[in-house]
């Protein structure tokens, strides 16, 4: 995907506001993306289409000035409300979603996690709600990227409801989370992604059983799919779920090109067969 807007590009965590059709994203240059995803015949992704672009504001109305200000890397959606996460100064803040008008923060969460145990540019790269008919009762689900505790696993946290707390992501092979959706039986698929300079971009998906998530657990999961460079992939950042009409289970992903000439902004989509 490209555009003729510098504005474009970064992409780092999206939601579907109507299941495969449109859609809103944040980038971590500071920028609101609304668009909706056009199909061909078939019905196979063809594009973007009704691209609006908009900065991120503080409450003020004013711009961030400063990228440290609006590195946004997550992104949760529900009840007209946008939850946003930011790296560097670590932050999870929500906002009314008005997608002609975005506005400042109205506030913001706490992440459970004490900040010093924040890396500076490993922060919250997923923010995921469950399912309200789900172990988790609806909580909205915090995991970095790789901010890890003493035995190196991955930090995370649920922020709300019964099982509010602090828990981790057991970390393998090398590869570092960069977003997470949760699946309609509750359970949480996590998008991962490793590079060295040998292997290049590698990116899989991993399966995490609902139930084992809350205060104070080590979680852990299946590898549902892994890819590498001999695929049509880049650096994948953001991850969503949904239901196509004829019942299926979709998985959607959108890479962040860095603002690099070197690579692209993709966008990618899959069944889950079950």
């Amino acid at each position: 995907m490209s555009a003729p807007t510098r504005a474009f590009g970064g992409i780092s965590a999206m939601r579907f506001l109507s299941p495969g059709r449109d859609l809103v994203a944040v980038t971590d240059t500071g920028y609101w993306l609304f668009a909706s995803i056009a199909r061909d015949a078939a019905g196979r992704p063809a594009g973007l289409e009704q691209v609006r672009i908009q900065p991120m504001v503080d409450a003020a109305g004013r711009i961030f000035p400063e990228k440290g200000e609006m590195d946004a890397e997550s992104l949760a959606v529900r009840d007209g409300e946008a939850i946003v996460g930011f790296e560097r100064r670590h932050r999870i803040s929500r906002f009314r979603l008005e997608p002609e008008d975005m506005k400042g923060p109205t506030g913001n969460i706490d992440f459970l996690v004490p900040t010093y145990e924040l890396r500076q540019n490993r922060g919250f790269e997923t923010l995921a709600f469950a399912p309200s008919s789900g172990p988790l009762r609806g909580a909205l689900v915090a995991i970095t990227e790789k901010s890890l505790d003493r035995q190196g696993n991955i930090f995370a946290a649920v922020t709300d409801r019964p099982r509010k707390g602090i828990f981790t992501v057991r970390r393998h092979d090398g590869f570092d989370i960069t977003d997470g959706a949760f699946l309609p039986d509750g359970d949480l698929l996590l998008l991962e992604r490793s590079y060295t300079i040998m292997s290049g971009v590698r990116m899989r998906l991993r399966r995490i059983a609902g139930d084992s998530i809350g205060k104070g657990a080590l979680v852990d999961g299946p590898v549902l799919f892994q890819a590498d460079m001999a695929w049509q992939i880049d650096n994948m950042e953001a991850l969503d779920v949904w239901r196509r009409a004829d019942g299926a289970t979709m998985v959607s992903m959108m890479s962040d090109d860095n603002q690099s000439f070197l690579q692209r902004n993709l966008y990618l989509e899959f069944v889950l067969h079950e």
